[in-house]
């Protein structure tokens, strides 16, 4: 069974995602990831994707579930695939859902839980310690937050109503989290 992993900014989703795939052989299907990899591949929607990388414009949504599409379909059926990153809004999830009905591919959802202010403290701490200036400015933080509130929480929330989506706080520690991730999980992983 595939995952489908959802996390606020600081919430650790991208570290929890390599333990999961190191542990049981989940294949990492990150949406910026998957999307640089096609544009270097020399395909034609490969072509078309860099084109707009290049000038900095945002990669239409037909264009970006055409590559996970094409993803899912270069893998082997039984490779478990781990996405994170997508889907990201109602519509993403639409057509995430059909694409994946089309496959044959279940899939189960995780939200790493966490609040603003303790994703906001996280980043800055972050940010001091490893230096990264891109994750030193609380506007731009809460920016990107307030965008994952507004597209991606009504995508989280409907896979709730669907009872395909397994809540983790994600206030503990990375070990912690990973083992709550694991109990919530049981054997689906």
């Amino acid at each position: 069974m595939d995952l489908v992993l959802f996390g606020i900014q600081g919430s650790g989703k991208g570290t929890q995602a390599k333990r999961l795939c190191a542990e049981f052989g989940f294949d990492l299907f990150e949406a910026g990831g998957e999307l640089r990899k096609i544009a270097a591949s020399g395909s034609e929607l490969g072509a078309t994707v860099k084109s707009y990388i290049d000038v900095g414009k945002l990669v239409p949504f037909e264009i970006i579930m055409q590559v996970v599409k094409e993803a899912i379909l270069a893998r082997p059926k039984d490779q478990k695939i781990l996405f994170d990153g997508i889907p990201r809004d109602l519509d993403q999830m639409r057509s995430f859902d059909q694409i994946m009905a089309d496959v044959g591919r279940k899939y189960q959802c995780i939200e790493i839980t966490l609040t603003e202010e303790e994703g906001v403290q996280r980043i800055l701490g972050r940010a001091q310690i490893e230096g990264r200036a891109d994750d030193a400015n609380e506007e731009t933080i809460r920016r990107r937050m307030k965008t994952f509130f507004e597209k991606t929480k009504p995508v989280i929330e409907q896979y709730k109503i669907q009872g395909h989506l397994i809540e983790v706080d994600g206030r503990g520690t990375v070990d912690e989290v990973y083992e709550a991730m694991k109990r919530g999980l049981g054997d689906r992983a």
